[in-house]
């Protein structure tokens, strides 16, 4: 099998912002009718992105196996150059850095802002739930207008999960679609789309024809 890098970037739209937040039956009056207020206005919602790849040759699954792993953080770093970086261990001046330095569960929060007041302990992976992403801390967060990038574990390294209110999958498609080339195959993945885990694995046994929701993306691809 050829030595080649399979970069796949997943996107989910349009998720309610609400649903983040924690459900409780024992509503007081009050929280009842602010609830009938927020059912009638527009309901906010977020946007999520999983990124991640394959080093296809001897089917290593994780983003930080690819060849270009350095390059495709490179990217992700000028994405976000408008941006301080925090996480738990405090500022860094680059994305790899920070990247580099957590621990797999920990966060990187993207923000507008110079400095942060964020409880990292409440927002790290969950270890002992089924769900893992502490999804009320998580809400509170993008309200902010930050974005928050998760390091997650994958079967041989690890993966990056981003949270954010805005829809920014067109800069990071602009960022990341240069790296394109013919050991680097990228391909855009509607995460609704994608129903089971062979699907999300479907570069091991249809890498040329890909699941309905997996577009491959080339170098003059256009969104």
């Amino acid at each position: 099998m050829s030595q080649m890098d399979i970069f796949k970037l997943f996107f989910n739209h349009d998720q309610r912002l609400d649903k983040l937040a924690k459900r409780n039956a024992n509503k007081t009056k009050e929280e009842i009718e602010a609830s009938l207020a927020d059912f009638m206005s527009p309901d906010p919602t977020y946007s999520k992105f999983y990124i991640t790849g394959t080093r296809l040759e001897n089917e290593q699954f994780g983003l930080n196996t690819l060849s270009k792993y350095e390059a495709v953080v490179q990217q992700l770093n000028r994405t976000f150059t408008d941006r301080t970086i925090h996480t738990a261990l405090g500022r860094f001046d680059s994305l790899p850095k920070a990247i580099n330095n957590i621990d797999i569960g920990q966060i990187v929060i993207l923000s507008s802002e110079a400095e942060s007041e964020y409880n990292f302990d409440v927002l790290e992976i969950d270890e002992d739930s089924n769900v893992g992403h502490k999804k009320e801390a998580l809400s509170e967060v993008l309200k902010e207008g930050d974005y928050v990038l998760y390091k997650e574990q994958a079967h041989h390294g690890f993966d990056l999960h981003l949270f954010s209110m805005e829809n920014i999958y067109p800069i990071l498609f602009e960022h990341l679609q240069p790296l394109v080339d013919n050991d680097f195959r990228f391909f855009s993945i509607n995460s609704k789309r994608m129903g089971s885990e062979r699907h999300f694995y479907f570069e091991t046994w249809t890498l040329d024809h890909p699941p309905h929701g997996a577009e491959e993306v080339f170098a003059k691809t256009k969104i």
